[in-house]
């Protein structure tokens, strides 16, 4: 099974790609400024079951090809770590409208509604699908066996750190929804930060990983 250095590892790298606001975390954000606690939290739990799809996804498709070409995982990676820095650099070329994507509509929906919405986001999420394609393979230790179940247990990792940040920002933002909604420059530093730091991990992924 995964030894403890590396879920500690996997772990830290999961806290460092979750806490930047990402798609998720501003439709988390989003959701409760426009309808509050509630809806948060039930998009909390929609963009967590939408994650680990993707997951599941990873164990089961790219488990298999990890575990057997180092050649794929590299590509894999070189393109993941890309993507990262692509998704950082926008991030911080569009902070300035962040504000813009937190004030949108308010009109309420049902809970079914809100948490089919959550999981369409997470499922869809780039920055999870790039994570969990690029990242998570480099954290099994393939002479262990049962590579895919190694994934799925460093997923759920992933996702209970998930849900637990995401819903802080979600409640956050529900106590604090004025002060959010009429402070650009504040929503802008969050941007830009995120951007920097997501452009640091993707560095930090195109450097490390298997060298066998």
């Amino acid at each position: 099974m995964v030894s403890t250095d590396r879920l500690l590892g996997f772990a830290a790298m999961s806290f460092l790609l979750i806490v930047i606001p990402g798609p998720s975390v501003l439709f988390v954000i989003g959701r409760a400024l426009a309808q509050g606690r509630r809806a948060a939290l039930t998009t909390v739990v929609g963009n967590t079951l939408g994650a680990y799809v993707l997951v599941v996804a990873v164990a089961l498709g790219v488990g298999s090809v990890v575990e057997r070409s180092v050649l794929a995982f590299t590509a894999l990676k070189l393109v993941g770590a890309a993507y990262l820095v692509y998704l950082g650099v926008k991030a911080v070329r569009q902070r300035g409208a962040l504000h813009a994507s937190l004030t949108g509509d308010g009109a309420a929906s049902g809970g079914l509604r809100t948490l089919w919405e959550g999981f369409a986001v997470g499922v869809a999420n780039p920055k999870t699908i790039v994570f969990f394609a690029a990242v998570l393979p480099q954290f099994v230790d393939r002479s262990q066996g049962h590579v895919p179940l190694q994934m799925l247990v460093l997923g759920l990792v992933f996702n209970v750190i998930a849900v637990a940040s995401d819903s802080v920002w979600g409640l956050v933002a529900a106590t604090t929804r004025s002060w959010f909604a009429r402070s650009p420059q504040r929503l802008a530093v969050i941007g830009g930060v995120g951007g920097l730091t997501m452009i640091g991990l993707g560095v930090t992924v195109a450097a490390t990983g298997r060298k066998d």
